[in-house]
C-alpha cells in the first residue's frame, strides 16, 4: 500500500488513498522537510517511537466465523458525551504549519466526524480563531509554565471559548531532544536558508495555503504575553518556561481555575495513575509523548492493561501511542482502552489533502475497526475485551 503512494506521489488521489501510510507519504512530499520530520519523527535513537508501532503490531487477534455481526456500530461515550467512534484526534503543535489554518481544519473535521479534537497550547491559530470557526466546542491541551499568570489567563481564555475539557500534559516538564529538529533548524516561522528555500519552491501548494492562513506563529502566545514582538522572542521565552518544579499539588491550584473536565496526559506509572486518581481528574492518558520524550521508555500499550487493572475502575483511561489503523484502536480497546488518541495519522492526512485528507484518516480508521470487529465476531464497542486477542 505505501508503495502506490510512492509511485504515484503528490498527485494521486484522495479516491485510491487506502491506509494511513499512503497519506504518510504524500504528506511527506508535500510538506518541507522540517514541519514533515517535527510531526513523524521522536527523541533521541527513536526507540520508544519504534516500540509504539512494535508492540501494538505484535498483538494477534483471534478471528472468528459465523457469527451474526450484521450491526456492528462503532458509536460509544467518551467522558459522558456520544462520539461517533472511540476516536479523539490528540493535541499537535504547530499544525498550522502542516496545513494553512490547520487546527481549523482539523477541528472541522473532527465535529463533522461526530469525534473529539484537542487544540494544543503550541497551536497556530489561537482558541479563538479556532472557537471563531467551528460550531461545537472542542478540548484544549495545557502546557503550565513557569509564568503562572499567563497560564491562568491561557485557562481563562478556554473558559471563554466554551472549550469542553481541558488535557493537562504532565510529560514535558524536561524536553527531550529530537535530533531531526535541530539538524533541519526547526523554527516557526521557518529561518530561511539556500536548502530551505529550494525545499518550499518544490511546494508552491503548501506555500500558498500557509501564506493565506491566520497566523504563522504561536497563537495562543503572540500578542498575550508582554514584551513579546517577535516571533525570536517568543521561541526563547518558550524555551525557557517549561516548569521543573511542577508536582502534583500544582493541581489543585489548576482545578481552583478550571471548573470542567480534566483529564491527564502522560501517565505511564501506576502511582502516577493512583495519583491523577486522587487530584479528581475525569481521565487519564496512558501515553509517552508519541515516543518524543523519553527515549527509552516502555511503549504505551505495553503498559495500558497494568494501569487499566490498578485504576480503570475509579477513572476513565485513554490510551496513545502509535496508532496507524483500526486494528490499532480495537486493540487498545480490547486491553481496556475506553478510548484512544491519534496525532500523526491524522496529521499525516492534513498534510496531504488539508480538512479532506483529516477526514479520510478518520474515515480510514472507522472502516478498518468495522472489518476487525466483524472478523473477531463482535457487533459494539462494549463487547471489544480481551477475549478477542490470540493467546
Amino acid at each position: 500500500m505505501a508503495e502506490t503512494a510512492k509511485r504515484k506521489g503528490p498527485g494521486m488521489s484522495i479516491k485510491h488513498v487506502t491506509c494511513i501510510e499512503d497519506l504518510r507519504q504524500i504528506h511527506k512530499r508535500r510538506v518541507p522537510k522540517a514541519f514533515f520530520d517535527y510531526c513523524d519523527r521522536g527523541s533521541y535513537t527513536e526507540d520508544t517511537l519504534r516500540a509504539n508501532r512494535a508492540d501494538l503490531e505484535a498483538i494477534k487477534f483471534r478471528q472468528r466465523i459465523l457469527v451474526d455481526v450484521s450491526k456492528r456500530d462503532t458509536s460509544t461515550t467518551i467522558l459522558g458525551e456520544p462520539a461517533a467512534l472511540p476516536l479523539i484526534l490528540a493535541p499537535v503543535g504547530l499544525t498550522g504549519m502542516q496545513h494553512g489554518d490547520g487546527e481549523i481544519h482539523a477541528c472541522r473535521a473532527a465535529q463533522a466526524a461526530g469525534i473529539p479534537y484537542t487544540l494544543s497550547t503550541m497551536s497556530i491559530c489561537s482558541i479563538e480563531d479556532v472557537a471563531g470557526s467551528v460550531d461545537k466546542p472542542f478540548w484544549f491541551q495545557l502546557y503550565v509554565m513557569k509564568d503562572r499568570g499567563f497560564i491562568k489567563a491561557l485557562i481563562e481564555r478556554a473558559i471563554a471559548a466554551k472549550c469542553s475539557a481541558l488535557v493537562l500534559t504532565v510529560d514535558l516538564q524536561v524536553i527531550g531532544q529530537r535530533h531531526a529538529d535541530i539538524k533541519n533548524g526547526m523554527t516557526v516561522p521557518p529561518e530561511w536558508s539556500l536548502s530551505k528555500l529550494f525545499d518550499f519552491a518544490t511546494k508552491p501548494q503548501w506555500v500558498a495555503g500557509v501564506l493565506r492562513g491566520k497566523r504563522r506563529t504561536f497563537g495562543n502566545l503572540a500578542g498575550h504575553i508582554k514584551g513579546m514582538e517577535n516571533v525570536t522572542q517568543l521561541g526563547q521565552w518558550t524555551a525557557s518556561q517549561f516548569d521543573t518544579t511542577l508536582n502534583w499539588k500544582d493541581l489543585d491550584w489548576i482545578r481552583s481555575i478550571w471548573p470542567g473536565k480534566l483529564i491527564i496526559k502522560g501517565i505511564l506509572d501506576i502511582e502516577d495513575a493512583r495519583e491523577a486518581v486522587r487530584t479528581g481528574a475525569q481521565a487519564l492518558v496512558v501515553s509517552n509523548h508519541g515516543g518524543r520524550q523519553l527515549d527509552g521508555a516502555q511503549s504505551s500499550i505495553e503498559l495500558l492493561p497494568e494501569i487499566v487493572a490498578a485504576v480503570g475502575d475509579q477513572i476513565e483511561v485513554m490510551f496513545d501511542g502509535g496508532i496507524r489503523s483500526g486494528q490499532d484502536v480495537v486493540r487498545a480497546l480490547a486491553l481496556g482502552a475506553k478510548s484512544c488518541m491519534i496525532g500523526r495519522a491524522y496529521a499525516y492526512g492534513l498534510g496531504a489533502y488539508g480538512e479532506a485528507g483529516v477526514a479520510k484518516a478518520i474515515d480510514i480508521i472507522r472502516n478498518e475497526m468495522l472489518v476487525t470487529m466483524g472478523l473477531c465476531g463482535v457487533n459494539t464497542i462494549a463487547e471489544i475485551d480481551a477475549h478477542i486477542l490470540a493467546g
